[in-house]
């Protein structure tokens, strides 16, 4: 049974959608932001409609968003907003970007949703998940698959600065001589690949937790491992992850050591 929270997450997705594929290759304005990474008046307007959703249902409940900043609410539910996780698609019209939409409950993420409104033509793709309800695409639930061994893993790679200027860089070069196949499919895909058992493995060092928080609970929910590098829980601050199945991820931790960059 769906919960509310899920439902209004649903919901102000599929409003989100709407919004993006309408202006989605059409014209549109651009700005940079402080990093030179691009924000548009899209991204602006998919989070003020996911938001106006969430508050119909939640108005005491606390956002923060990508593009709108942080609105503290109760101390209890925190709404986590990525209106358009891969911005820079969006701007040169391939679907390689997504919503993402998440809930914190108590500093424990526990529901996420991740929609990609242009992904398979005008198809798109829905993943979700809450805490001990699985994650779902359409009417079948996801597993990550049973991978175990580094031979048999296929490991996607996402952004990798910070872990190309550390002593890991090599340590990554030593793991990918011993998995079966490295890819880079990066942003929303990899995820969904890992947890519908298409890939078995993700390291990226580079990210905020308004890309990964709905993307982890799906992950978590279809069976697999999601900390960051480290090893340690997602949390407001994380910037780096390590996800897979079970079977790999200590595996991965042990074999990266892997120690952020003073």
């Amino acid at each position: 049974m769906t919960s509310p929270y899920l439902a209004a997450a649903l919901e102000a997705a599929e409003a989100a959608a709407a919004v993006i594929r309408m202006a989605y290759r059409g014209q549109f304005s651009v700005d940079y932001k402080a990093d030179a990474s691009p924000v548009t008046e899209v991204d602006i307007a998919a989070e003020a409609t996911i938001k106006a959703v969430l508050k119909s249902h939640f108005p005491d409940h606390g956002f923060y968003g990508e593009e709108l900043g942080r609105e503290v609410g109760d101390n209890e539910h925190l709404w986590l907003i990525d209106p358009i996780d891969g911005t820079k698609s969006f701007v040169r019209g391939y679907p390689m970007f997504s919503t993402q939409i998440a809930l914190m409950h108590k500093g424990e993420l526990v529901l996420g949703v991740s929609s990609a409104p242009c992904w398979d033509g005008a198809l798109g793709e829905v993943i979700f998940a809450e805490k001990g309800q699985g994650a779902w695409c359409d009417n079948q639930r996801l597993q990550v698959s049973s991978a175990g061994t580094l031979a048999q893993t296929t490991l996607s790679t996402g952004n990798l600065v910070r872990l190309a200027r550390s002593p890991a860089w090599a340590r990554l070069g030593e793991l990918i001589g011993q998995v079966h196949r490295i890819r880079g499919y990066g942003d929303f895909l990899h995820y969904h690949l890992l947890a519908g058992g298409k890939i078995d493995a993700i390291v990226e060092s580079d990210v905020n937790i308004l890309d990964i928080a709905a993307l982890s609970v799906i992950v978590h929910e279809a069976g697999g491992v999601f900390t960051d590098l480290e090893g340690q829980p997602l949390g407001l601050d994380t910037t780096s992850v390590c996800a897979a199945t079970p079977g790999l991820h200590q595996q991965l931790l042990d074999t990266l050591r892997w120690t952020p960059p003073a």
